[in-house]
């Protein structure tokens, strides 16, 4: 029996893009509060939801790359980067080690049982660690009293080459700023040797002059949202969005007054009103909390969502675009096509109660990515 395949379906019009010029720009803008440090360009969670393949070119004029695990650092290097990678929580296991050496990685040393590790570890080629202070993020580290001594203990290991000392600010994004940390992380390792990395995206933008250190360790502003929304905007710090999630709409209904729109029927119109249907849903990654006033650009005009956010569909007001119809080009984030005009992720993620790091890391895998816009 021969089997016959079908001609190739056609895909549901939603479509992710990334902009690789906008990457450089970010980059770049990054290097201006930077002055002489060297950057990290961080690319965790498979490039803040974006794919480590699709950010590369438009990332790879940073000094190195930081990420998450062992899998991220292959692809990085199965990409033809050669220079700096480092795992931003180390190693979760001794057997770990041997593939940084393979590899060459450069890996953040945060508790005792990471030093054991390396104690114990066989290798002929010393490893390049980041030391780590919980200068008050109280998350991953040692804290300034224990400092000292773990730094004593690396110090001391053949398997151990240069040792560099890192922290994380947890409020540079915010009111409470970053002096107590930054007073503890300098008054323990002012007279201790090594490269220091202190700023994330909030401290490089808002704090230059005091954090720079010898690298910053840009995230969420390359990929072009603020990184202290809503007190600045990605305008402000001018930055470009990097990823744009679209779609097209797929019915226009006329609705008369006292009519509701979708499950929970929580929308009614007040009057006569035209809706359109768009294809995207929350199994797609836009996220459920998204609800009446969402921002939207239909064929690069700004309207509003109504109604809740079904499995694969969405509803919005065409009031500001009486002339949008089936296949008309729906923007939920990044810019339009049609008028160049741009709907920051953090405007989205505002409506949605999060924050936009989380609507890019979201973008579901049935969503179809185009191929990367230069």
């Amino acid at each position: 029996m021969v089997y016959v395949f079908p001609k190739p379906i056609m895909p549901r019009p939603i479509l992710a893009t990334v902009h690789t010029d906008a990457l450089r720009h970010n980059l770049d803008r990054v290097r201006r509060s930077a002055l002489d440090a060297r950057v990290w360009a961080v690319v965790k969670a498979n490039a803040y939801g974006h794919g480590i393949e699709r950010v590369y070119e438009g990332l790879r004029g940073a000094d190195g790359f930081a990420l998450l695990d062992l899998a991220e650092a292959e692809r990085v290097r199965a990409l033809g980067w050669r220079g700096p990678v480092l795992l931003l929580e180390g190693v979760f296991d001794a057997r770990d080690l041997e593939l940084c050496s393979r590899l060459d990685l450069w890996h953040t040393v945060h508790c005792d049982e990471q030093i054991d590790m390396l104690a114990a570890h066989k290798t002929l080629k010393p490893q390049r660690v980041f030391l780590k202070m919980n200068s008050g993020m109280n998350r991953l580290g040692f804290t300034p009293e224990r400092f000292g001594s773990a730094w004593t203990r690396l110090n001391a290991l053949t398997q151990v080459d240069e040792i560099s000392l890192m922290t994380h600010f947890s409020d540079a994004d915010g009111a409470r700023g970053i002096a107590h940390q930054l007073e503890a992380f300098e008054r323990v390792t002012q007279d201790l040797p090594g490269e220091r990395s202190i700023a994330n995206s909030a401290a490089t933008l808002r704090h230059p002059g005091q954090t720079r250190g010898d690298w910053v360790r840009p995230g969420i502003v390359l990929y072009g949202s603020a990184p202290d929304f809503p007190v600045n905007d990605a305008a402000h710090w001018q930055l470009q969005p990097t990823m744009t999630l679209s779609t097209r709409l797929l019915s226009v209904q006329t609705l008369k007054a006292g009519d509701t729109i979708g499950y929970g029927s929580n929308f009614t119109a007040e009057g006569p009103l035209t809706i359109g249907v768009a294809a995207i849903g929350y199994a797609d990654g836009y996220p459920r909390h998204c609800n009446t006033g969402t921002p939207v650009l239909v064929n690069g005009v700004r309207t509003r969502m109504v109604g809740r956010v079904s499995m694969d569909m969405i509803t919005v007001d065409l009031t500001p675009v009486p002339d949008a119809k089936f296949g008309t080009e729906v923007t939920l984030w990044g810019r339009s096509t049609v008028t160049d005009a741009v709907l920051p992720i953090d405007d989205v993620a505002q409506a949605a109660g999060t924050v936009g790091y989380e609507l890019m890391c979201a973008v579901a895998p049935r969503v179809p990515f185009a191929p990367v816009d230069e």
